[in-house]
């Protein structure tokens, strides 16, 4: 009977991992997708006006380039691509490569932005710091959690039983 209710907890925790593990890949695939719908589709405005709300981030770096925001964009939206069917098909491989790639874009865009805050006021610099910190930190809580989920990886391969003709 114990075991009965050990294995029904185990199911459950299980359960509710997988559901916070999907509304994380969801958080996380809101920013690029919005960032890459305005950028791809108003690149110019995109850089005269983002993040919105009267603050201006983007217009403070280099001159524009079109392009460049297209191209932002569009990897923006791969990336939300990436996460949003992770977040539908949770299989570990997929939603791993999809954090990973989370945290190969956010980790080296927060390290730019925190040490290239010239010409910043002091309010704009802790703000965009901690909008960017939220996604080179979420994937790595999310991972973390992926591996308490469903142990290592990859996972340990079985042996051949000592009478199977396996491997010989």
């Amino acid at each position: 009977m114990p075991d009965d209710r050990v294995a029904s907890a185990l199911v459950a925790r299980r359960g509710d991992t997988q559901r916070a593990l999907r509304v994380g890949l969801l958080v996380l695939a809101m920013p690029p997708s919005l960032l890459g719908l305005w950028a791809s589709l108003d690149p110019a405005g995109f850089f005269a006006a983002f993040p919105g709300l009267g603050l201006h981030w983007v217009d403070l770096l280099p001159p524009y380039n079109e392009h460049l925001v297209r191209d932002v964009g569009g990897l923006c939206l791969g990336q939300a691509v990436l996460l949003l069917v992770a977040a539908a098909w949770p299989e570990r491989t997929l939603v791993r490569a999809a954090l990973i790639a989370s945290l190969a874009t956010a980790v080296p865009h927060l390290l730019f932005h925190v040490t290239h805050v010239d010409g910043w006021g002091a309010s704009d610099a802790i703000l965009q710091a901690a909008t960017l910190g939220v996604p080179a930190v979420l994937p790595a809580v999310l991972l973390l959690l992926d591996v308490r989920r469903s142990g290592t990886y990859p996972p340990a391969r079985a042996r051949p039983a000592a009478n199977s003709s396996e491997g010989v």
